[in-house]
């Protein structure tokens, strides 16, 4: 194949990696980005201990993705959590798998990797160009707006991997969305993902506990039931188990207007035992003593129950254990998508083919966050953007080498 002029439009996981593979195969590849430097959300996602990947079984990984599961599952893998250790390594960057199966680099940071990763890119002829922000399709090419003024790029394939909504300061602000709905590309609403929600605490209960981790506790709602932990923040809740649940919470907002987490505060012992454990406290004691006793809550766990809980189940025995092992937890509303972790929504899956290809723009493929899948933290975010990016990659070089561009 000869030589081509292809533009990234977006510096982030799936444009640096559809570069890389690009680059590796000839041909000239630049990348446009509209921060004064790329892969910025990728070092904020490594400031506490970059989550590269998860090292569970890899049946189970690939269902982690919700309903665009099948549709991820070739870019997956033909790009899997091993591979993707396997690539971290030779940029110099070892790698583990902790307690809770999540992988990161042994140095707990994003930016060594980074900086490896763009010395290659370098190398390879990749041209990165910041401070070019994508505003449009115009006369056969993409213009940017850039501190010298507008610009007009024309390549023979071009890769928009402009990201999600999720944290706009970083770079990806959702702003493509009208652009690709005016060209005829079907997409979906950018929504909150892997996000706090709020509650309607009183100003005394957000202001007291907001801070405060919720530990050892279960939640279920339409995702499942599963064990961990929260946090109380003065107007809601947040936290990894809260993520676990977010897309089930958010659509049953969407669709019935309400939506709740059933807790178990207690989930190392059963109602009957609780209920025998409760019924043995002095009647005369406070609520305060009876729960810290008989049921070995105290603290926010305890103010959540009184929170939440009615009077009257408070009141009785048998209720009050009930009540402690099955507690609702109504949500009014997810956090904004600014400051979430990531966003549902976009690019609808009919609208590409199998090459990553927008059907209504040949020659324009789409990669990463940009697509319609979200899902839970734990590194399958980067997974599948590193995945989509390279599978994006890999349909620019069979497209170029089947029809190519006409003109």
């Amino acid at each position: 194949m000869s030589r081509k002029q292809i533009a990234i439009v977006g510096g982030g996981p799936a444009g640096l990696m559809a570069a890389e593979r690009l680059s590796l195969s000839g041909h000239a590849v630049t990348i446009y980005d509209s921060m004064p430097t790329v892969g910025r959300k990728f070092l904020l996602a490594g400031k506490s201990g970059l989550n590269i990947t998860h090292g569970e079984d890899y049946s189970q990984f690939v269902q982690r993705f919700g309903t665009a599961s099948g549709q991820l599952r070739p870019a997956l893998d033909a790009f899997t959590p091993e591979d993707i250790r396997a690539w971290a390594t030779s940029l110099g960057t070892e790698t583990f798998v902790g307690s809770s199966g999540r992988v990161f680099p042994k140095v707990m940071k994003a930016s060594p990797l980074l900086r490896a990763w763009l010395g290659r890119l370098e190398a390879q002829g990749v041209r990165i160009l910041t401070r070019h922000r994508f505003t449009g399709f115009k006369d056969g090419g993409y213009s940017f707006e850039t501190p010298a003024g507008t610009r007009l790029v024309k390549s023979d394939a071009a890769l928009l991997a402009l990201g999600g909504g999720s944290w706009p300061r970083l770079g990806s602000d959702g702003s493509w969305l009208e652009l690709l709905r005016a060209a005829g590309v079907e997409v979906a609403d950018l929504q909150p993902a892997n996000c706090g929600f709020d509650v309607d605490w009183t100003d005394a209960f957000g202001e007291r506990f907001a801070g405060e981790p919720v530990k050892s506790v279960t939640a279920t709602s339409h995702a499942g039931t599963f064990p961990g932990e929260f946090v109380i923040t003065r107007t809601g809740i947040e936290g990894s188990l809260v993520y676990a649940h977010a897309a089930s919470l958010r659509n049953d907002l969407v669709a019935v207007g309400k939506a709740s987490l059933l807790l178990d505060l207690s989930p190392g012992r059963t109602a009957t035992r609780l209920a025998r454990d409760l019924a043995r406290q002095d009647a005369k004691a406070s609520v305060s003593n009876r729960l810290r006793k008989g049921a070995g809550l105290e603290g926010v766990k305890a103010a959540l129950l009184r929170t939440l809980a009615e009077a009257a189940d408070i009141a009785d025995t048998e209720r009050l254990a009930q009540r402690i092992k099955a507690l609702p937890l109504s949500v009014v509303r997810p956090r904004p998508i600014a400051e979430v972790i990531s966003s549902a929504g976009g690019v609808s899956w009919d609208s590409v083919d199998d090459r990553y290809m927008l059907k209504a723009l040949p020659g324009i493929f789409v990669a990463g966050e940009m697509l319609d899948w979200e899902a839970p933290t734990g590194g399958y975010l980067l997974t599948a953007c590193f995945a989509t990016g390279r599978a994006a990659a890999q349909g620019i070089e069979a497209w170029l080498h089947t029809a190519g561009p006409t003109t």
